[in-house]
């Protein structure tokens, strides 16, 4: 099934998506109320098609993200191109870290900071290297810990589109500290518009995901392509990995990280700075993966309130 979140008047509401219109499950029902347990998100689909709440159109809705409010955001590095492709910005013969394959590395993003799939999106302060990261997520249904790779399947509810919009030069700043990515990443993310439960993929799995065509398109032009099923580790890694030690919780999302091709970065780490402009006010950035629908994002001007000034001031800087 194919589950969607709205906002309506009286607050955010959760639907199944059926051909081009939308049917209500009961109202104060929530997506992450539901996929802890594969059987009642599928009872509450049914329910909803059979006997709707409401039915709307899909092109009437302002659509949120399907799971507005997840408890965490990890966002990996699994596409091996687009890796290969950004080291390129360090130096022309940069190579993928040999560290990279040793484990799915992953950094923990801003909850507070998910957008739906076609909120516009503003430039964060201080940026003028704004760019877009095409991505897909998995949500944890069931939580655990210390999730086992032949096990951690049964604990993905379902897959949805994600955008990691990222400030690239407030990002490669902050990380000359060795700490990071922060504010280079924490404005904003767009996931949905859909969240699709696996057996509606299940019979194009390829790979260690799905033989699915992910596009980024700016302003019209297309920016890249890739298959989905090009991640060079699995949902199920990406799971036991994260889960070691700790917990995974219902709500939870784990992004693929980008797809080559996926971002202005890899294109500037391939062809040089001068091979397409930052994001600016006005762009249109729509991001689009087979079965999983497409967002549409307008990029908004920076807040004008002028920055203060964080930083020590040289006479009072010692090494202690």
């Amino acid at each position: 099934m194919r589950f969607v979140t709205f906002h309506e008047v009286d607050g955010d509401r959760a639907g199944v998506l059926d051909g081009d219109q939308v049917c209500t499950l009961e109202p104060g029902v929530r997506l992450i109320d539901l996929i802890g347990d594969p059987g009642r998100l599928e009872e509450a689909g049914e329910r909803a098609l059979r006997h709707p709440q409401a039915v709307y159109a899909y092109g009437s809705l302002h659509l949120r993200a399907p799971i507005p409010s997840p408890p965490s955001v990890r966002d990996f590095m699994t596409f091996e191109r687009h890796v290969a492709g950004v080291a390129k910005l360090r130096a022309p013969d940069a190579a993928v870290p040999g560290q990279w394959y040793a484990a799915p590395a992953f950094y923990f993003t801003n909850p507070y900071a998910v957008q739906g799939p076609e909120d516009g999106v503003r430039i964060p302060p201080g940026s003028s290297l704004f760019d877009f990261e095409l991505e897909v997520a998995a949500v944890i249904g069931r939580g655990g810990r210390d999730i086992r790779v032949a096990d951690a399947e049964q604990h993905i509810a379902g897959y949805m589109l994600m955008n990691d919009w990222s400030a690239r030069d407030l990002q490669f700043a902050e990380m000359q500290v060795h700490l990071g990515p922060a504010k280079g990443k924490d404005s904003a993310t767009s996931l949905g518009p859909v969240l699709v439960t696996p057996d509606e993929v299940a019979d194009r799995r390829a790979g260690n995901a799905f033989g699915l065509t992910m596009t980024a398109q700016v302003n019209g032009t297309v920016i890249g392509q890739d298959l989905w099923s090009e991640m060079g580790f699995s949902y199920a890694q990406m799971i036991a990995y994260a889960s070691r030690g700790t917990e995974v919780r219902t709500g939870d999302i784990l992004g693929s990280g980008t797809c080559g091709g996926g971002c202005l970065a890899e294109l500037w780490g391939r062809k040089g700075l001068d091979a397409h402009p930052p994001l600016s006010a006005g762009d249109t950035v729509v991001l689009t993966v087979e079965q999983l629908g497409s967002q549409s994002v307008t990029v908004l001007p920076a807040d004008p309130q002028p920055l203060e000034d964080l930083s020590i001031p040289s006479t009072d800087r010692s090494v202690q």
